[in-house]
């Protein structure tokens, strides 16, 4: 007879794709949220947050993106990591919350333009990014934190869809949730109120003493915030 499954143990999980094979884990029992990390981080980052979520009855399942961390693959733009969202959201039951943060929310938003993709999600949340980007301020943001460069193609294909990021968010039928940072975030007040005006169902929280990569630095109440928020999305309606 086989030993029961610790759910508190992260599983490790692997997903082929066309042209890459992403690597992640899950850990956890329960409600599942999709962990989608930002452009420039790996999985890990979500570790801290995934210990409280799981410690509040929550299953966890983050991958590294394509060409992040052990994925391979090239992301130079977002039609295919929108893609790999959508198969991680296939690979999940119906009733998923999608967590991502700058490069992992952009890629949902991007995913969930397919009316079946949308089917299987119970809500989004967005960590410190917006799809109503400013090309300028955007460009100046990621200058001034030295993170262009390796990203260059990726970060120019977004921005060329923008329109189409607007578009997608203001008919999503889900409830969301923009967690931003305080101090040192890419999220103006003027992203919010147009945030709003696009999707009227979302939730805004600020986290006090984080910048941009808030999952890094106040993992904790990023997560006390998504639970705060988001328990009620998962319940049956």
């Amino acid at each position: 007879m086989m030993d029961p499954v610790d759910p508190g143990v992260p599983r490790v999980r692997w997903m082929a794709r066309p042209d890459a094979v992403l690597r992640g884990e899950e850990v956890g029992a329960g409600p599942t949220y999709l962990l989608l990390h930002a452009g420039g981080e790996r999985r890990k980052v979500w570790a801290p947050v995934s210990e409280v979520l799981v410690g509040a009855g929550f299953r966890c399942v983050a991958f590294d993106q394509r060409g992040h961390g052990d994925s391979d693959g090239r992301p130079r733009a977002l039609s295919p990591c929108a893609e790999d969202v959508a198969a991680m959201l296939r690979a999940e039951p119906p009733g998923c919350v999608v967590v991502g943060a700058s490069l992992g929310g952009l890629a949902a938003v991007a995913a969930l333009a397919d009316p079946a993709t949308r089917a299987r999600v119970a809500g989004l949340v967005l960590v410190d990014v917006v799809p109503c980007l400013d090309p300028s301020r955007v460009r100046r943001f990621l200058a001034a934190g030295g993170l262009t460069g390796a990203y260059t193609l990726l970060v120019e294909d977004i921005l060329g869809q923008v329109p189409q990021l607007r578009r997608i968010t203001a008919e999503l039928d889900l409830p969301v949730l923009l967690v931003h940072g305080d101090t040192g975030s890419s999220v103006t007040a003027e992203d919010i109120d147009q945030l709003l005006s696009l999707a009227p169902r979302t939730t805004v929280r600020s986290v006090r003493g984080a910048g941009h990569l808030i999952a890094r630095e106040q993992p904790a109440a990023l997560a006390r915030n998504i639970i705060a928020v988001t328990t009620a999305w998962h319940a049956p309606q």
